[in-house]
């Protein structure tokens, strides 16, 4: 009896056993799965932020500066006047880039030449959220360094000029030093202040501003505190109607 009880036993013994490394085979190749996936998506970001680096500069186009009145950081005209135009933009924004060769000129000789309006540029970095370089925030970062040498607008108009699409590489840190050496920048200030992200402060608060002024994408115009057509770029027309009423109302 003892035998067959030894025999009985074995049977059942044995498939649980079968089982359970069935399971541990399966749970091996699970956990094998995961950490080479991990590993596979660590190597694909790790690419797309070591290359750009490893790069070449590539052709820079240097901008033509445009004459702007009474220029201080990043703005200009003068601070009493009685209309204050706040632009929220995004250096990767087609739209910007449309809106600072086309209309922006428009606005400076129309208005912020004569003394009635004083422009300021916001920064509203948004474009490079969710990708994997931060050429946005990058770039805000160094059109502010410039400013330190009351050179923005210039930076600015380099950055404009140099776009290629959104998150595609334009702005990498290594052209964004480039940009600054083409324009003639005190290199080892823009570069301890780029590295060290000075202006961070000063961005996310335009950031905060944009959020709670009800920005809803770039570029917003605000004029004297109201957003004009939100969800889509302003004409000129536009603007100068707000402009010219708000102009009316102080007098002007």
């Amino acid at each position: 009896m003892s035998k067959k009880s030894s025999t009985s036993r074995k049977g059942p013994v044995s498939k649980r056993e079968a089982v359970r490394e069935r399971r541990k085979q399966k749970q091996r190749k699970q956990r094998t799965y995961i950490v080479l996936g991990v590993v596979g998506v660590a190597a694909v970001i790790a690419a797309l932020l070591i290359i750009p680096s490893l790069l070449p500069v590539g052709d820079i186009i240097v901008a033509t500066p445009h004459e702007r009145p009474m220029v201080d950081g990043r703005t200009m005209g003068d601070s009493n006047a009685s209309v204050t135009i706040e632009v929220f933009e995004d250096f990767q924004c087609p739209a910007c880039k449309s809106f600072t060769e086309q209309i922006e000129p428009q606005i400076v000789d129309a208005y912020v030449a004569t003394g009635d309006v004083y422009y300021i540029f916001r920064h509203n970095p948004f474009l490079d959220d969710r990708a994997p370089r931060n050429e946005s925030d990058q770039a805000a970062s160094a059109s502010m360094c410039a400013g330190d040498e009351n050179r923005f607008w210039d930076y600015h108009d380099m950055l404009f000029a140099n776009w290629n699409g959104e998150n595609q590489g334009a702005f990498s840190d290594k052209r964004l030093v480039a940009f600054a050496e083409a324009i003639g920048l005190d290199m080892p200030a823009f570069n301890a202040c780029f590295d060290a992200t000075l202006h961070e402060a000063e961005i996310n608060t335009d950031l905060e501003l944009a959020r709670n002024s009800g920005v809803t994408g770039t570029p917003s115009v605000m004029v004297n505190g109201r957003i004009i057509s939100p969800g889509f770029v302003p004409s000129f027309q536009q603007i100068s109607d707000v402009v010219e009423a708000e102009l009316a109302n102080s007098g002007n």
